[in-house]
């Protein structure tokens, strides 16, 4: 059997309650858990990670998160988002590049908790 792997990106995005670092860790960690199992992946087929926060979100890295599950030898990275007037607030968002040999429709790409208004097309948000 021939399988082609290419390397594909995984969206994913949550809120967390407040800015505190145990709320950011709670929150990354039930994100990337759940990507986790709707892909079946495996820690090796990631090729590096992605992670943003709205600017009110500031006391701790979410690639904190990705550490503690087990992520060492993942290129992790931090970084703010934009600051839209009117924006979703204490939203952390992720993207994981994979190596897979699934299509990009089979991605599950997930959004939890406030961040479902993000993408009503795939979350059924805002119907």
């Amino acid at each position: 059997i021939n399988v082609t792997v290419v390397c594909r990106g995984l969206r994913g995005a949550t809120t967390a309650s407040e800015n505190t670092k145990e709320s950011i860790i709670e929150a990354t960690t039930e994100l990337l858990n759940s990507l986790v199992k709707a892909n079946s992946l495996k820690t090796e087929d990631l090729a590096a990670s992605f992670f943003t926060t709205t600017t009110d979100l500031n006391s701790e890295f979410p690639a904190v998160a990705a550490r503690q599950i087990g992520w060492g030898s993942v290129p992790l990275m931090n970084s703010h988002e934009m600051n839209v007037p009117g924006s979703l607030q204490k939203c952390i968002r992720v993207m994981i590049l994979v190596n897979t040999s699934n299509g990009p429709e089979e991605m599950n790409h997930l959004y939890l908790r406030g961040a479902k208004v993000l993408r009503p097309d795939i979350t059924g948000a805002n119907q």
